[in-house]
């Protein structure tokens, strides 16, 4: 339980940080954000947490016996 918790919210910082503002910009909402140096590292970082997360949940994995 503790890995798909663990999964799962990585999937949210994923969609949160990269999904969420790509979409908006590609149909060009008014409220997409802007193109800004801020909004490109908060881009990388989402996806960057949500990787870790699911490393961790995979080595969660790791240690249970069949």
């Amino acid at each position: 339980m503790l890995a798909t918790a663990l999964n799962n919210i990585a999937v949210a910082y994923v969609v949160i940080g990269f999904v969420t503002p790509m979409t908006a910009a590609s149909f060009g909402a008014p409220s997409a954000p802007a193109l800004r140096v801020e909004n490109a590292i908060f881009t990388l970082v989402g996806p960057g947490t949500g990787c870790a997360l699911h490393h961790g949940a995979r080595r969660a994995l790791r240690s249970l016996k069949p």
